[in-house]
């Protein structure tokens, strides 16, 4: 028989073998075991389609119905539920408010089984942004191997490379940051032997040199300004160890950092004494909305290796005068995690001034290797702060930021396995209140992320696609042609 003939007899036999039609199936009183867990979640409408997996096993076929309260219907069947892009949107759009509720069936041995159905809200607030920035990076700890900075349209399942360190053997790319989510001013860090801070405004490049001598160290941390006019930045002595117990392995210490402000139009660097103190490590600034306060950590320099589990920050802040670039005469203490004896680490201020997310661990800052170390929300109108237990898991919760109308934040999290960091969404209601986060959605998500040995970090949204030619990146960065910076 002829070869094409019995691709057609199989490829119409396996269609016919999971399009039948669900008929009396056997309800049983318990939610279907899918993968991601996408019950009970809240989405914004723009999202990419909440493609999942039964986790059943000896399943022949998955029958979805999705149906919005507001009106609209989705069905598919086959192994997974796998949504038609522009008929998920239509839904989700058509339901922006409202709940769609989604019945899940599976065929086993030749019986259906139809599950409790479960509900997913579709918020009313949009998610304004285009998509997400992130790095992406394979398990290393000296040698880096493939890893870079990409970008992802949160409506669709596109990614885009940045930039990626074969653009220049041994580069590697981390702490970048737009202004305010959007990419027209972008900055991020290379460190290797052709290290450089590279700004890019406006689709002009500047790389920076690597590391100033009066600083004392590189340019990393970067946070911009809410005028677009000043990046506030720390320059810090880190070093690498590792445990010598099973359940823990990296430790990351900071030896010295001082916090300081950089002027791109002058290229000089702000710098004042009570940010950059001989017994005091300041860390990871960051500037209110108003522009007007300048936040940081701060941690009383230990004797390392010997006494790292005494690395313990506390919230700071200082006045910030963006007219004149002079700091104000006093520093105040914002959060004391120290008396908790906890250590608190990436802070991120709402756009709307309201709140400040962080992330509270035992030691250190380096959260993504700590599994204690879980998120917190910290009220600016009554100075009280929270433990976010409907967000946090018992593995490692990190890396967050706010998308720019302080309703949506994304953030790092190891719950999926304990091992590799993931991105999860979740949304802020009136009341300071966070939904149950979901996983950053993929076509075929068990595939994609049982098969990826990436983890995902420092996640921040972008308001458009980052425009960034990486070829001629390339080229700058191999040139070691870089612009020397000094300090007023």
């Amino acid at each position: 028989m002829d070869y094409k003939y019995w691709l057609l007899v199989v490829g119409c036999w396996l269609t016919v073998a999971c399009t039948s039609v669900v008929e009396n199936p056997t309800k049983v009183d318990e939610l279907p075991k899918i993968y991601p867990d996408y019950i009970g979640v809240t989405i914004p409408a723009e999202i990419a389609p909440l493609n999942f997996s039964c986790m059943d096993a000896d399943i022949d076929c998955m029958d979805v119905v999705v149906k919005g309260s507001k009106g609209g219907e989705l069905h598919v069947q086959g192994d997974e539920a796998d949504f038609d892009m522009a008929d998920w949107h239509e839904l989700t759009e058509q339901n922006k408010g409202g709940q769609l509720t989604v019945t899940v069936c599976v065929r086993k041995g030749g019986t259906w089984i139809q599950y409790k159905d479960f509900s997913v809200t579709v918020s009313p607030y949009a998610l304004d942004e285009w998509g997400l920035t992130y790095r992406r990076i394979a398990p290393g700890y000296e040698v880096f191997s493939h890893m870079g900075l990409y970008q992802r349209d949160l409506s669709t399942f596109d990614e885009y490379a940045i930039i990626e360190n074969t653009q220049v053997p041994g580069m590697c790319v981390n702490c970048h940051s737009a202004h305010q989510t959007d990419p027209h001013q972008f900055v991020f860090h290379v460190r290797g032997d052709h290290g450089a801070t590279m700004f890019q405004i406006d689709g002009q490049r500047e790389w920076l040199k690597a590391s100033n001598e009066q600083l004392g160290g590189s340019m990393v941390y970067p946070y911009w300004h809410p005028s677009g006019k000043y990046c506030a930045f720390s320059t810090n002595q880190t070093r690498q160890g590792f445990h010598a117990v099973s359940t823990k392995r990296i430790e990351v210490l900071d030896l010295s950092s001082d916090v300081f402000v950089y002027d791109p139009a002058t290229h000089k660097v702000l710098t004042d004494s009570l940010l950059s103190t001989k017994d005091w490590s300041e860390n990871s600034p960051v500037f209110s909305p108003d522009g007007r306060t300048l936040y940081y950590m701060t941690c009383k320099q230990q004797d390392y290796p010997d006494h790292f589990k005494d690395e313990q920050y506390n919230l700071c802040k200082i006045s910030f005068d963006p007219e004149t670039g002079k700091f104000g005469e006093r520093v105040d203490t914002v959060f004391n995690a120290v008396a908790m004896g906890k250590s608190l680490t990436w802070p991120r201020p709402s756009f709307d001034g309201k709140y400040i997310l962080f992330t509270l661990l035992d030691y250190g800052y380096f959260s993504i290797w700590h599994q204690e170390s879980d998120q917190w929300l910290l009220d600016l109108q009554t100075g009280e702060a929270r433990e976010l237990k409907e967000i946090n898991s018992d593995e490692a919760d990190s890396y967050h930021n706010w998308s720019l109308n302080s309703r949506w934040i994304v953030f790092t999290s190891r719950r999926d396995d304990g091992l590799y960091s993931r991105l999860y969404l979740a949304s802020i209601d009136d009341q300071g209140r966070l939904s149950k986060p979901f996983m950053l959605p993929q076509r075929h998500p068990k595939e994609y992320y049982g098969e990826s040995i990436y983890s995902f970090n420092t996640p921040d949204f972008t308001k458009t696609k980052v425009t960034f030619d990486a070829h001629q990146a390339g080229r700058e960065i191999a040139s070691d042609k870089r612009i020397e910076t000094t300090l007023q």
